[in-house]
């Protein structure tokens, strides 16, 4: 049976991938002329913002829908390959839809993921390109970033008309990839030539703000506006420095002018897809980028995109943030579940997961609907699909599917990852009728105007089930000044650990009463979001012992092999 025997490897499916030119998939399925078409090769391209300017303007939108997940588990929940599965059955069943995606990061393609492109037959192509350089985004948002860095100490060294406090620049370098030894650095070290030595650090591309004000930009006009605004520093009075007085906004906005145009490829089975922007969850907001989420509402009448890891943070995040923000009007919510991970979340470890376990699953159920009532708290409707893998018994599947029967939640078991989009057919059909319900009723969790703290306290009761959160004076004085100089109205991105509703990634489930500390505020002012990192979260992950890196190779075809 199909849904029970694995595929090709994933290399293998996307090396046989029979794809479209996408000038003609543009113009056919988009209806985009070529003249705004700029290809990058036969099989990807970025569409010019003069047709996003004059698409904006005159049509109507789609409607939107999100594709979360479950707190993620070692055995994986493939949301992206739902994703994609999603996207391609609306199109089987005769509706016009396309799918936006995050690019993939270096870091965690060498590191523990492994590409981010789908899986099996529910995936985008090029693989290899869009999971390595693609169209250079990240390149320009790593240069923009760092040229930004370079101008600040270039100021101090050159006079420092500004004032600025070497011990109080808080603009950060990045680089895209998993470089502990980065986390924290001297600079200027060699003599008098080299500057003034300082303490600094890098983050990963992905958790930049930078990466976050090309997602949430609007225009290029809005980019150099968002730009501007970055705070870099403190002079010694404590008077904030932006970028804007270093002059940096012009050079920066140059450098991703290019970026700032949605990626267009396709799907396996042809369909289109924006991949756009790629912020982490875990320590940024976790969604593709505006641009790209509002132009393919412009053109189509379903758009399936995902929100990063587990939903409290990925879609807490894209209702919170990206949907406040951009005005956006989500229809539906599709929670990915798999039989092995709620097995894991019962108390199974990694190795056993195989045995059927139906005690487990249901156990382990309850990280499901701690989820699927997050959601509800937003007024978005939500389905299930659980993501049938090989080994699955029909008892563990109907025992998830009954419980969310119990929550007056519809389940669909799904096998797209070894049948395309006719493995999610009947989710399809079911999203497309819910959303025809109209009950969707969109509103974030929490206020503008409340405070800050309470907003992170909001975040961490109602979304997490902490009983408390643990501020410490600095912290409470820190977010006092934010909001004294006028961001108080701005949201709360937490960084926070993806593998536990707390911040102990061992405490499976779903926990509650526990204390949630609050280690660090960071302020975007650019991105418009306040930072507030949770327990031992890192903005610049490791490799781990035994990184992906090393199971990657360049076969005699010049095919790369491991990249999946």
């Amino acid at each position: 049976m199909a849904d029970t025997v694995k595929p090709a490897n994933d290399w293998e499916i996307a090396q046989g991938a029979k794809m479209r030119p996408i000038v003609d998939l543009a113009r056919e399925r988009l209806g985009i002329p070529a003249e705004f078409v700029e290809p990058y090769g036969h099989y990807k391209a970025k569409i010019g913002m003069d047709f996003v300017k004059k698409s904006l303007a005159e049509r109507p939108d789609g409607k939107l829908i999100l594709v979360t997940a479950i707190s993620p588990t070692p055995a994986g929940e493939g949301k992206t390959t739902t994703t994609v599965g999603l996207g391609d059955a609306i199109n089987r069943i005769g509706k016009k839809a396309m799918i936006c995606l995050r690019e993939p990061s270096l870091g965690p393609c060498f590191g523990v993921k492994g590409g981010a492109a789908g899986g099996g037959y529910s995936q985008v192509v090029p693989m290899d390109d869009i999971n390595l350089h693609f169209t250079g985004d990240f390149h320009a948002i790593g240069v923009a970033n760092n040229l930004l860095a370079a101008m600040i100490d270039n100021h101090v060294y050159w006079g420092n008309e500004l004032g600025i406090d070497p011990r109080r620049i808080t603009w950060r370098r990045c680089v895209d990839m998993n470089d502990r030894a980065l986390r924290s650095i001297v600079t200027s070290l060699g003599g008098v030539a080299n500057g003034f030595p300082r303490e600094d650090g890098f983050d990963i591309t992905v958790a930049s703000e930078i990466m976050a004000i090309l997602c949430l930009s609007t225009s290029l006009e809005d980019l150099t506006r968002r730009i501007g605004n970055i705070i870099v520093a403190q002079t010694r009075d404590r008077q904030p420095v932006r970028a804007s007085q270093l002059k940096a906004e012009g050079a920066m906005t140059a450098i991703l002018k290019d970026a700032i145009k949605p990626n267009l490829v396709q799907t396996l089975e042809n369909n289109p897809a924006f991949i756009h922007g790629g912020p982490f969850a875990n320590i940024a907001h976790g969604c593709n980028s505006v641009t790209a989420t509002r132009l393919a509402l412009k053109l189509n009448d379903y758009v399936v995109t995902e929100a990063g890891f587990g939903a409290d943070l990925g879609a807490e995040k894209f209702f919170d943030i990206k949907c406040r923000k951009a005005g956006l009007k989500p229809a539906m919510a599709v929670v990915v579940a798999t039989a092995r991970a709620l097995k894991f979340h019962g108390g199974v470890p990694r190795p056993q997961l195989g045995p059927e376990n139906v005690e487990a699953v249901t156990k382990g159920f309850v990280n499901l609907k701690r989820h699927l009532g997050n959601i509800k708290k937003f007024g978005v409707p939500a389905m299930v699909c659980v993501n049938r893998f090989p080994t699955d018994t029909d008892a563990e599947l109907n025992a998830i599917v009954d419980a969310c029967k119990g929550e007056g939640v519809k389940a669909f078991i799904c096998t797209h990852f070894a049948d395309g989009s006719k493995g999610a057919e009947a989710l399809a059909r079911a999203v497309v009728d819910g959303i025809a319900e109209g009950k969707a009723d969109y509103k974030p969790l929490y206020p503008d105007d409340m405070p800050l703290l309470d907003k992170i306290k909001t975040i961490a009761t109602s979304i997490y089930g902490a009983g408390s959160v643990a501020a410490p004076k600095a912290i409470v004085d820190r977010l006092a000044e934010l909001e004294k100089q006028g961001f108080g109205n701005l949201p709360i991105c937490m960084a926070k650990t993806q593998y536990s509703f707390s911040s102990n990634g061992d405490l499976y489930g779903a926990p509650s009463g526990f204390e949630l500390p609050i280690r660090e505020i960071r302020l975007s002012a650019g991105a418009e979001f306040v930072i507030a990192i949770c327990g031992d979260i890192m903005t610049m992950p490791g490799l781990p012992r035994v990184p992906s890196s090393e199971k990657m190779f360049v076969n005699e075809a010049g095919q790369i092999i491991g990249l999946s």
